[in-house]
C-alpha cells in the first residue's frame, strides 16, 4: 500500500536550517497535492506548506513565511520542506502527507489535516535556543 516516510529531523540550534525529505512508495503521487504539517505537544496539527501536483506553485503558512519552502522532485516521488533560520517555535513532529482530492486552480490545495489521505510517520525537529 502506499507509504510516505519523512527523514531528515534532528537536533539544531536556533538560526540553523534542515532539508526534510519525504519519499514515497506503493504508488505514484505525481497527481497528488503534497503537504506538510508539523504537531508539537498540546496542539493542534498545523498546517505548514503544500505544493501541486507540478510543482509550479506552492502555498506557505505565515508562522514560516519567508524561512520555508517545499518542492517536489516527481521522478523521485519525493518532496522536500526546506527550512532555514529555524526557530525555538518550531519545534515539533513534522508530518508529510497527500491529498487525494483532485487539483483545480480554482479551489487550490487544501489546508486542512482532514483533507489529506496519506500520511507519513513524521519526524522530530527539535530546534534549541
Amino acid at each position: 500500500q502506499a507509504q510516505l516516510v519523512e527523514s531528515g529531523g534532528g537536533l539544531v540550534r536556533a538560526g540553523d536550517s534542515l532539508r526534510l525529505t519525504c519519499t514515497a512508495s506503493g504508488r505514484s503521487f505525481v497527481s497528488n497535492v503534497m503537504g506538510w504539517f508539523r504537531q508539537a505537544p498540546g496542539k493542534e496539527r498545523e498546517f505548514i506548506a503544500a505544493t501541486t501536483p507540478s510543482g509550479d506553485s506552492s502555498s506557505i503558512a505565515a508562522a514560516v513565511q519567508g524561512r520555508f519552502a517545499i518542492t517536489r522532485d516527481s521522478a523521485k516521488n519525493a518532496v522536500y520542506l526546506s527550512m532555514n533560520n529555524l526557530h525555538p517555535e518550531d519545534t515539533a513532529v513534522y508530518y508529510c502527507a497527500a491529498s487525494e482530492i483532485p487539483f483545480t486552480h480554482r479551489v487550490g490545495v487544501p489546508f486542512r489535516a482532514h483533507e489529506y489521505n496519506f500520511w507519513g510517520q513524521g519526524t522530530q525537529v527539535t530546534v534549541s535556543s
